[in-house]
């Protein structure tokens, strides 16, 4: 039996963030009731080919996947759970917006299935907040975790951005104090990327935006690292930290480079046929289920190196870092029979560390992690 992950992407935004640059659509509100039954068909489609596969996590994300009624998700849930094997210890995620969390909703998904919620808060200020495009305020954030907590979910993920525009050290400090305070198990700590096409790309070029020194974001996510570790988070992942038994699951997949399916318009999967991903127009995806077809996109198929140079690069992310055991067992090669030369440079150069079971990357390395993931890549 295979264990894999389930992604559903569910496209539909109140507002599209001024930093998002995901496959996700405002003002589409119409076509959410259409979408969903797409979604349904697509779902019933893949059940045959997935007998021999058990769904050991459901990530539900967007978009804004929390602008869905407790019955979408729980139609969703439920005909996953009458089509697919679902492991007993699933862990079944939704990411969720502040402003978009009423407690009757959070009762119906903790009925559905639900029982991990990830919190997009972003900041803690609220002047943060607007620059970014977001609809909530910090003390409608608030609000929601305490009827979060009320209705007894427990398992909870708050994504924090850091190094906003005119973003100051004590500012990202309240931050990550708020949360500790609030005894968040699990904190996602991203720094703020400035990517082609978005609004903030767009303030930037035309000199509306300057974004934070260099050293001003290693110097919070440095603050970050120190500060949550004296609070008992485990820094498992390059941006994750987590309380014992809070990791998350669903991304280990990614980071362990196993099998996934991805649901949805633009989704992405990793099966054993390759990479794959769906057509991103809405319009497209629904009438291509509509008609009975698969809405696949592209299928990239891997070649050996292809999977060898994801499972380095994805494995280095954690900080737990690649297992050779169970490198050797997947590929039937030691690494070092590979990348000799470029991991004893790497470690030279005090990048990354080797054990006999473990490469990992040093404090210096996860600073440099993108130098060291391109040295991974096989010609």
């Amino acid at each position: 039996m295979l264990d894999i992950g389930l992604y559903i992407h569910i496209p539909f935004c109140e507002r599209k963030c001024f930093y998002c640059d995901f496959n996700s659509f405002e003002g589409e509100k119409a076509k959410i009731l259409p979408y969903l039954k797409a979604l349904l068909k697509e779902i019933e489609l893949y059940s045959h080919r997935l007998r021999e596969c058990r769904i050991k996590t459901i990530f539900i994300g967007g978009g804004t996947p929390s602008l869905l009624m407790g019955e979408d998700i729980y139609n969703i849930l439920n005909t996953i759970i009458k089509k697919y094997r679902v492991a007993n210890n699933i862990e079944i995620t939704i990411e969720t917006n502040p402003g978009t969390l009423r407690i009757d909703k959070l009762n119906d998904y903790k009925t559905a299935g639900i029982n991990r919620l990830s919190v997009g808060l972003q900041a803690c200020q609220d002047h943060h907040l607007k620059r970014l495009g977001r609809i909530h305020s910090y003390k409608e954030f608030m609000d929601n975790i305490k009827s979060v907590k009320k209705i007894g979910f427990n398992n909870i993920n708050v994504d924090l951005m850091f190094s906003l525009p005119n973003q100051t050290l004590n500012e990202w400090r309240t931050s990550l104090r708020q949360m500790v305070e609030l005894e968040i198990p699990h904190i996602s700590a991203y720094s703020l990327i400035l990517e082609e096409g978005t609004a903030l790309y767009k303030d930037y070029k035309s000199k509306k935006l300057v974004p934070l020194k260099e050293e001003q974001e290693l110097e919070m996510f440095h603050y970050t690292i120190d500060y949550l570790k004296q609070k008992n988070y485990n820094h498992y992942e390059i941006s994750n930290f987590g309380k014992e038994g809070f990791e998350c699951k669903h991304n280990l997949i990614y980071w362990n480079n196993e099998f996934y399916l991805g649901l949805g318009a633009g989704a992405h999967s990793y099966m054993s046929e390759g990479r794959f991903n769906n057509v991103v127009n809405i319009d497209d995806y629904i009438r291509l289920l509509n008609n009975g077809e698969a809405p696949v996109n592209e299928i990239t198929k891997l070649t050996t190196k292809d999977e060898i140079s994801e499972t380095m690069f994805l494995g280095l992310r954690m900080m737990a870092g690649v297992s050779i055991p169970k490198f050797k067992k997947r590929f039937g090669i030691c690494p070092f029979t590979i990348y000799k030369d470029k991991l004893v440079q790497l470690e030279k150069q005090n990048l990354i560390t080797i054990t006999k079971d473990t490469i990992k990357l040093t404090p210096k390395g996860i600073d440099l992690a993108n130098l060291v993931f391109a040295e991974m890549l096989i010609n």
